[in-house]
């Protein structure tokens, strides 16, 4: 919206010109969801803890868990009004893939918020039932997918890219559709299983949208693209104004979200970032660097996988609990230990999936 009034203001004096910048425009991105998630955060936890909109715990999880119960929750609300507002000041929204990005986001939060209510409401830990869920999500995430393959433009939007192999491409297809699919469904059931303890989600979060920004502002100038070797998608750019956003509020909640967490996010936040993690990764044609730079989300989703697969074949559990991080809750490690190596962790994966972009 602001952009669209810069536009039109600089024929009337040349120094708005500025917002022509991606750059310019994500750091403005940045900071007004960082402004937004900081201002509001506090009003939201007091109106969250009035109305008793509380964290329900498993009766089956850890012990140490118990004092969470009752913990404010649907912060998520927060990170996705942040991360809409922010990015329909600032982005070029002539742009399909913002519309694409907003309609994916927004789409899995409304899922995850019904899914949140009915925990809170019922006091059921379990909350939407699985079938509901997948079904609405699959909805969701096939739409977007055949949207985008429908209005490609250019043959490399469909192909998959291997990293760290510049001539590895492969022509997918009407499967570019399946594999979009399977990315921003799994990314998104993916950051929810890891949203377990305080701040352990967010911040992987924060850091994986932040490098698919880099990817998403080379991708979409040419200059870059061609030095780079990596196919040009013309406004992709856009994307990066996204990814500012969800940096800024991702950091903002996190004020908040930090052990202890005073606030927590839902599966309106969780499902929401995770499918916007998948769908940016899916438009940058980078879904096989998302799996690198997010290893701690698939770790955390392969564990439960194993767990299940084992307890139903041997009767037997591979972890202590899963996901993961229960695994080593129950170890012992205290809480603070386990984040912060799992947020290490996915700093040197992120710094990993960079450097794909030279080493090709």
């Amino acid at each position: 919206m602001l952009y669209s009034l810069a536009t039109y203001l600089t024929q009337f004096h040349s120094g708005f010109n500025l917002f022509q910048y991606l750059t310019f425009r994500t750091i403005l991105g940045v900071l007004t969801a960082l402004i937004i998630s900081l201002v509001v955060g506090p009003w939201m936890i007091r109106y969250l803890s009035k109305y008793n909109i509380g964290q329900s715990v498993r009766d089956d999880g850890p012990e140490t868990h118990f004092s969470k119960a009752g913990t404010p929750t649907m912060g998520g609300a927060l990170i996705l009004v942040a991360i809409i507002i922010s990015t329909l000041l600032w982005s070029d929204l002539t742009s399909r893939f913002v519309w694409i990005v907003l309609f994916v986001t927004a789409g899995f939060g409304i899922i995850g918020w019904v899914d949140d209510y009915k925990k809170i409401v019922f006091g059921n830990s379990k909350g939407l039932a699985s079938r509901y869920k997948y079904l609405w999500q699959s909805v969701v995430g096939l739409t977007a997918a055949f949207i985008l393959f429908r209005t490609a433009e250019l043959p490399h939007e469909t192909q998959l890219i291997v990293p760290f192999v510049k001539s590895l491409v492969f022509d997918l297809g009407w499967m570019y559709v399946v594999l979009a699919y399977f990315v921003i469904v799994g990314s998104s059931n993916a950051v929810n299983l890891t949203d377990g303890l305080d701040g352990l989600a967010i911040l992987p979060t924060v850091l994986v949208g932040g490098a698919l920004g880099v990817f998403a502002y080379v991708t979409g100038n040419t200059n870059f693209a061609g030095y780079l070797g990596i196919p040009y998608i013309p406004g992709v750019g856009e994307m990066v104004v996204f990814s500012g956003a969800l940096v800024g509020a991702g950091l903002g909640f996190l004020w908040f979200n930090t052990y202890p967490a005073q606030v927590f996010m839902g599966d309106v936040g969780a499902l929401a970032l995770g499918a916007a993690l998948g769908v940016i990764a899916v438009i940058v044609r980078q879904e096989l660097v998302l799996f690198i730079m997010g290893g701690i989300f698939v770790v955390e989703t392969v564990s439960v996988i194993l767990q299940v697969v084992s307890y139903k074949l041997t009767g037997r559990r591979i972890f202590r609990m899963a996901p993961l991080h229960h695994h080593y809750e129950l170890k012992g490690w205290p809480e603070p230990r386990i984040i912060v190596r799992f947020w290490i962790i996915t700093v040197i994966l992120v710094l990993i999936g960079l450097a794909s972009l030279k080493i090709r």
